[in-house]
């Protein structure tokens, strides 16, 4: 509002100033009202503004450093990451062929196992056939001794000499099978 009063009581009262016409008067009021204006402007809002930079700079700064620790501590967290992982996929590898050999170990045990009882229940087997064979030996041999006895008997009734029968019982009892 002062600088317009200044202009106003400068121009001159013709009015006729051309475009490089200078106004002595016009200048001097322009710098004075310039250098209050400036003066004003540097004791009352420069240090403000200049303490508003400064802060906001400061801000930025910390903010970056801010970031760039963040990004620090993320990338060193994703390595950590990425360690765990390879040492848990190690872990999980060792896991299943652990797994694997106990179960290959197992599997042999239980096969050992059924072909040992597969051979002690073919050994009790055999052992009971030879035993019910010997047993059928003997009570046909038994069968086979009265059966002779008889035919002795018969023959006796038909009157062979005993040489006779006793030279019969004693082939027809060689002729049977040993146990």
């Amino acid at each position: 509002m002062m600088a317009t009063a200044v202009l106003l009581l400068a121009a001159p009262e013709g009015g006729g100033g051309g475009l490089t016409d200078i106004n002595l008067g016009l200048t001097i009021w322009t710098v004075v009202v310039f250098l209050l204006f400036a003066t004003v402007l540097a004791k009352f809002a420069w240090r403000p503004l200049l303490d508003l930079i400064e802060l906001r700079e400061r801000t930025v700064r910390e903010q970056v450093q801010s970031a760039e620790k963040a990004h620090h501590e993320a990338e060193t967290l994703l390595t950590e990451q990425k360690e765990m992982l390879r040492e848990a996929g190690r872990e999980r590898e060792e896991m299943i062929r652990r797994a694997l050999k106990e179960a290959e170990q197992l599997r042999a045990d239980l096969l050992a196992k059924a072909r040992a009882e597969a051979e002690h229940i073919l050994q009790r087997a055999q052992e009971r056939i030879e035993r019910d064979t010997s047993a059928a030996l003997l009570e046909l041999r038994a069968q086979v001794a009265d059966i002779a006895v008889e035919a002795a008997g018969r023959i006796v009734k038909s009157s062979l000499t005993p040489e006779v029968q006793k030279k019969l019982v004693k082939d027809y009892i060689d002729t049977l099978p040993r146990v």
